[in-house]
Formats: C-alpha cells, sequence, structure tokens
C-alpha cells in the first residue's frame, strides 16, 4: 500500500513538475546555450525563409528561451527538424566563435543589434524575443575581460561536447571561478546578487534541477557538482536545497536531514535582504523549508517536531498571505485521514467505513484539482480492494487513476507521472495481469516502470520487489525451483519478510520440511509483533501444508480454522477463500467428501469472480476430486456413477487454467485424474488419450509424480 508519508515533497523551485528558475530572484545571464539562442534569432532575422519553416522556427523560440538549456547536439537537431538550412547556418556561425578566437565572439554580440533594428522584425523591441536579447546584452556588457574570457572558453567546451559525447548542461569549472576577479577594476564591480559567479551558481542549480527533472541524471554525478558548488559557496542556500532533494531521491535519510538544516540555517543568515513574508524569495523559500521539514519529521515518526515545523510554516504563511503555501499545509490534514484508513485497513475495518472516511476529503480534492492527493487516494483504494480480494475493483480504480484527464504535459509532451502513486498502481496491475497469465502484458507493464522509474530513483523498489515476485510465482508455477531459489537474496534484501517467506516456499516444494517449519515459526513470531495480518494467514496455510506431510490432517485442522477465523475477522476474501479450499480438501483427505463438497460450494463462486488463474484451476480441480469420491469413483468400479457428465468438464476447465500458467506437474495430475474417471466410466479411447498425455508430461518432468494425497 501507498505510503503516506512519502508521496508528496514541497518544493518550490518547482510547480505541476516544472522547474521555476526564478524562484529565488535570479536574474538573466549569459551562457553558451543562450548565445547559441541569439545566433539562431539573428539568422532567422538576416536569413530568407519559406513561410511554413518560418512558421516552424517562430513556434520553437518561445521554448527554446524559457526551457532550461539543451546540450549542443539536442540543440541543432531541435532547429534542423523545423528548418536545416537555418541550422547550418547557426552550427557554421557558432563553429567560427568557437574555432576562432576571443574577437569572433566579441564581434558577434557587437553586430547582433542590427537586424533588430527594423520595426517590422519579429524582434521587435516590446516583444519577448527583443526582450530576450536585449537582456542578454546588458549581461553580457556587465561582465569584465577575465568573465568574458571564461564564458568564451565555456563556448568552446559547449560546441565540442558533440564531439566528445558528454552532456555540456554544467559548463563552468567552479575552480575557476571567484567572487571577485582580480583582473575587475573597482568600477566594473558588480553588486554581489548581480555578480556572474552568483548568476552562474544560480543558473547551474537550475541546469541541475532540470537535469533532475528531465535527464535522469544519475544522483552521484549531482551530487559531485552540488559539492563543487558547495566547495567554493558553502552558504549558498539554494544548493543545500538541491543536495536535500537529491539525498531523498536515494533514500538518504540523514544527508537529506543534514542539507535541510543547513538550507534553513545559509536562508536565514542571507535573508537581511528581504522580509520574512515575501511572496519571492527568502520568504518563500523559509515558508517551503518548514513544511518539508514537517514532512520529514513525519517519516521518522517524530510527530511533535513534525507539529512545530508545521506551525512554524503555517504562520509563515498566514503573515504573508501565501495561499499556496496554506493549501500544502493543509494537505498534512488529508494526508492524516488517508494514513488513518490505512490504519484501518490492517485493522479489520470494513470497506465501506473505509471509503465513507475518503470519500469527504476525495469531493475537496477533486473540487480544488489537488491532483496529488487524487492520486494518493486512488492508489490506497487500489490497494484497498487488492488486500480484500476484489481483483476487479482493484484494477478498476488502478485504470482511474491511469487515465486522469486532469494531468496536463509539463514539457515537451512529458506528463507528470513519476510519483510514488503511479508507481504502486502499476504495480498492481502487473501483478494482477500475472495472477492472469497474462504475461506479456507484464512486460510491457514493467517496461514502462523501468523507464519511468530508473533503479536509482526514489520510487524504484516498488517495480523491482513486484518483478520479483512476478517471477518467483512463476517459476514455482512451471516448477522451475531452480530458477526461483536464487531470486530469494533479491528479494530479502528489498522485503526481508516477503524473502523469508518465498524461502520457506521453496524449503517445502524440495521436501526441507524441517527447515522450512523452522523458517515458518520465525516468521509467525514476525508477524504477531509487526501485525501483518495476511502474511500470518498465509505462513498458517504453508504450516499446515507441512502437517499434512509429516504428523496427518487432523493435525492441520485447527491451523487452519484459526487462519479462516483471522481472514473473516479482517475481511480478507481471498484468503478466506484460500483457508477454506485447504480446510476443504483436509476433509477430503479424512474421508468425509460430502462435508468437504458442502464447505467447497462457499467459496468457489469468489475464486472463480476474483481468484488467480491458480486458484481457479485448484478450485474446480478439487471440486471434481470431491463430486467423484461422493459418486464413489474406484478403479474397476461401475457403480454409483452419479452425474458422470460434469466431472469431465470440471477437469477440463481445470486443466485450461493450468495450460495457461505452462503448470506441467498440474497439467500431470489432471491427466491422471481423467484417466482414473474415463476407465471408470468406461470410455477406453478416452482413457487411453489421457494416459498418454500423462505419461509424456511424466516423460518431459523427470521427477516423480507427488502423491495426490498430499497436494491441494
Amino acid at each position: 500500500m501507498a505510503s503516506v508519508h512519502e508521496s508528496l515533497y514541497f518544493n518550490p523551485m518547482m510547480t505541476n513538475g516544472v522547474v521555476h528558475a526564478n524562484v529565488f530572484g535570479i536574474k538573466d545571464w549569459v551562457t553558451p546555450y543562450k548565445i547559441s539562442v541569439l545566433a539562431l534569432l539573428y539568422e532567422m532575422t538576416a536569413s530568407k525563409i519559406s513561410l511554413p519553416k518560418r512558421r516552424r522556427l517562430n513556434k520553437l523560440i518561445l521554448p527554446l528561451q524559457q526551457g532550461p538549456d539543451l546540450p549542443f547536439e539536442q540543440f541543432v537537431w531541435t532547429v534542423e527538424e523545423c528548418c536545416p538550412q537555418t541550422a547550418s547556418a547557426v552550427t557554421l556561425r557558432l563553429d567560427e566563435m568557437a574555432n576562432g578566437e576571443l574577437r569572433d565572439m566579441e564581434h558577434f554580440f557587437s553586430t547582433l543589434p542590427t537586424p533588430f533594428t527594423s520595426f517590422d522584425t519579429e524582434a521587435y523591441k516590446t516583444s519577448v524575443v527583443g526582450l530576450f536579447m536585449r537582456h542578454m546584452l546588458l549581461a553580457y556588457n556587465k561582465l569584465s575581460f577575465s568573465q568574458v574570457y571564461k564564458l568564451y572558453k565555456s563556448l568552446q567546451q559547449y560546441y565540442h561536447s558533440q564531439e566528445e559525447g558528454s552532456l555540456p548542461a554544467l559548463t563552468f569549472e567552479w575552480s575557476d571561478m571567484d567572487l571577485a576577479s582580480t583582473e575587475d577594476t573597482v568600477g566594473d564591480r558588480i553588486d554581489k546578487d548581480d555578480s556572474p559567479l552568483r548568476q552562474t551558481v544560480a543558473h547551474t542549480v537550475c541546469q541541475a534541477c532540470a537535469i533532475f527533472k528531465y535527464l535522469s541524471l544519475k544522483p552521484a554525478a549531482l551530487q559531485e557538482e552540488l559539492n563543487n558548488m558547495l566547495k567554493f559557496n558553502p552558504d549558498f542556500a539554494e544548493a543545500h536545497y538541491l543536495n536535500y532533494l537529491n539525498s531523498m531521491r536515494v533514500q538518504d535519510i540523514f544527508l537529506s536531514a543534514h542539507s535541510l538544516l543547513h538550507y534553513f540555517d545559509r536562508l536565514i543568515l542571507s535573508g537581511s535582504e528581504g522580509k520574512s513574508n515575501g511572496d519571492e524569495g527568502y520568504g518563500r523559500s523559509l515558508r517551503y523549508a518548514a513544511l518539508n521539514l514537517a514532512s520529514l519529521h513525519c517519516r521518522f515518526g517524530h510527530y511533535q517536531q513534525a507539529n512545530l515545523a508545521l506551525q512554524e510554516a503555517i504562520r509563515i504563511a498566514q503573515e504573508s498571505n501565501d495561499h499556496v503555501c496554506l493549501q500544502h499545509c493543509l494537505y498534512l490534514a488529508s494526508l492524516g485521514i488517508q494514513s488513518l484508513v490505512q490504519q484501518g485497513a490492517t485493522q479489520g475495518k470494513t470497506a465501506h467505513k473505509l471509503m465513507d472516511a475518503l470519500k469527504d476529503t476525495d469531493i475537496l480534492h477533486w473540487k480544488h484539482s489537488l491532483s496529488e492527493l487524487i492520486e494518493i487516494s486512488l492508489a490506497q483504494t487500489t490497494s484497498i480492494w487488492r488486500m480484500y480480494g476484489k481483483s476487479t475493483m482493484s484494477a478498476q480504480q488502478a485504470q482511474l487513476l491511469l487515465n486522469m484527464s486532469s494531468l496536463e504535459p509539463v514539457n515537451f509532451g512529458v506528463h507528470q507521472n513519476n510519483t510514488e502513486a503511479f508507481a504502486v498502481a502499476l504495480c498492481h496491475l502487473a501483478e494482477l495481469h500475472a495472477e492472469q497469465g497474462l504475461y506479456r502484458a507484464v512486460s510491457e507493464i514493467l517496461r514502462h516502470l523501468k523507464e519511468q522509474f530508473p533503479p536509482h530513483t526514489q520510487h524504484a523498489k516498488l517495480w523491482m520487489l513486484c518483478d520479483l515476485k512476478i517471477q518467483f510465482e512463476r517459476h514455482m508455477n512451471e516448477g522451475k525451483y531452480h530458477l526461483a531459489e536464487p531470486l530469494i537474496v533479491a528479494m530479502s534484501a528489498l522485503d526481508k519478510t516477503q524473502g523469508l517467506y518465498r524461502k520457506a516456499l521453496v524449503l517445502k516444494v524440495l521436501n526441507r520440511s524441517t527447515e522450512a517449519y523452522s523458517v515458518l515459526q520465525r516468521l509467525q513470531v514476525l508477524c504477531d509483533k509487526t501485525k501483518c495480518t495476511e502474511l500470518a494467514i498465509r505462513v498458517m496455510l504453508s504450516t499446515a501444508e507441512l502437517h499434512w506431510e509429516s504428523s496427518g490432517f487432523s493435525t492441520a485442522l485447527p491451523l487452519l480454522l484459526q487462519a479462516l477465523a483471522l481472514a473473516r475477522q479482517h475481511h480478507l476474501q481471498s484468503l478466506a477463500s484460500e483457508t477454506i479450499l485447504h480446510l476443504a480438501f483436509t476433509q477430503l483427505m479424512l474421508g468425509v467428501p460430502e462435508q468437504a463438497l458442502s464447505v467447497l460450494h462457499e467459496a468457489i463462486e469468489p475464486v472463480l469472480a476474483h481468484g488467480s488463474v491458480m486458484d481457479k484451476g485448484r478450485a474446480l480441480l478439487l471440486m471434481a476430486r470431491c463430486q467423484m469420491d461422493v459418486a464413489g469413483f474406484k478403479p474397476n468400479r461401475r457403480e454409483q456413477t452419479g452425474n458422470a457428465a460434469e466431472y469431465p468438464i470440471y477437469l477440463n476447465e481445470a486443466a485450461a487454467y493450468f495450460s495457461k500458467l505452462n503448470c506441467k506437474e498440474r497439467l500431470r495430475e489432471i491427466h491422471y485424474f481423467q484417466a482414473l474417471l474415463y476407465r471408470t466410466l468406461g470410455q477406453n479411447s478416452q482413457c487411453n488419450k489421457s494416459a498418454m498425455h500423462f505419461r509424456l508430461l511424466d516423460q518431459e518432468l523427470q521427477t516423480p509424480a507427488p502423491p495426490v494425497s498430499m497436494r491441494l
């Protein structure tokens, strides 16, 4: 089930997934990428371009101006798609500067205003393009000679990066930059906030944010850039904040708390220029930092500290009339309700009570378009219905989340679907498809998960564990225990209890009953301690199966009755049905098939409606066996055949289900009972056919068939 504390991180540098570069009061700066954009504008105005191509270029200009800096190769490719002729001209102009001398770049800036002097050009002085060009000229003219030289070297590095195949987004060498160059005159020095160093550092932070969001820069590479920033400017608060976000991404809780507290300290030290209740800069950042600190304390379970930080964020937000921040603060109230619902689900509350508790908050979420909380709520209901054994309802909620029409594209057609809620929903869908034997669809879902949540990202653990579970179940169904066993180590690294449970299953099928029983006893103690009801019931069922093989079927009855009572108490229909199958099989083996059939009728409907393919096959096989025993089917006995026409139908349907999973051991068992049935009915040709299938599978498996009395 999705954790409500891990789903929201309040990032003042992002709104709806889009990075805002000016949120800390950052002004314009000149970068090699923006020189490329200026060259594009120059060529568009100076050259003759056909009307369709000019229209495409006009549509491209605004995203290039306002988006994050692109690598040179990607920039040229983007322009080339609209107009190859202009792309070649831009490349040639940049080549002249990068492979020429510093005066070539100076000449470019000196001649830049010429094409824009005409009144009827696209870059008229009141337009966005004209403002961009003038801002770049003003920023360039403020640079000292040493800073112009460093910009020129960065332009060379940016241009030649296409040949090296590197990612040139972070272009400046921090060891070469200082606050006030010794070559600068006093008159050329700029105020600290307008200095090229601060602009360049801030620019790099925003570029790092863009890479973090769109280009999937690995945490280690981003951390290296941040360390370089903080080495030469340890008081740069925004770098500490980005360090916090990067640490949260890799689950480094200690470093994230450390970075966030440093962000507080630096922000307060640098806050003398602005008011604490300002709409931007220091005040806004402080409010969101307090809110992030509250969220971080929630993750640790330090609710008193979280409450204090939340009250601080509310106080500052109220002073500045920041309704957006106050709305974020109220998120925690909604998250509290969702947390109570999650707790109620584990304590056995009924589904309608939980859904009623979510209903009122969901109405507010939809009314105010709080997409993050809507996603969490849908992911929770998906998990709740799945836990209660309602697979159809679970799939419906997951599909509703994945098809939310309220999501808006944040950049170049990319949608904001990389949250934990989406990962949870997709993992549930993958497992639901795997239960029905639809492994091709499972592969597609997992492929999308791996693309959307790369292994180094925060929520990758969800699909990794899901993938391992699916692989394990598939190998176990196919009888490939040697392939299932190595997966236990990887699974234990992600979830110790799940890995331990799978270890017990493998030990049991390998007939290492003593070791399996020891592991199950450890798991039972662990489940009682952590109140994990679902796993506790599964442990009881596996322990009962061990009793079948060792001490007898009667000793398994008390354990199965305890598991059934626990499943019904917590309204876990799927586990209750599975327990009933175990009870019916036990009664069948104890020689009371009438009682077994009566009990089985209670579970057959929910199993066929919501159960997995394996459960459906086992239920139908058990139904056929119970009816055959009630009718008195024995080898060489032809009386008391009862309604014999129904029995092959059950067996054939069970065989179809097992075939979906390629479960050859179960199919061998089906063919055995079919041969027995047809021989009793005197249908020799059908009997010989089933016997032949049994022999072929027996030769293929090369393992002795387990006694039919030892396995459900």
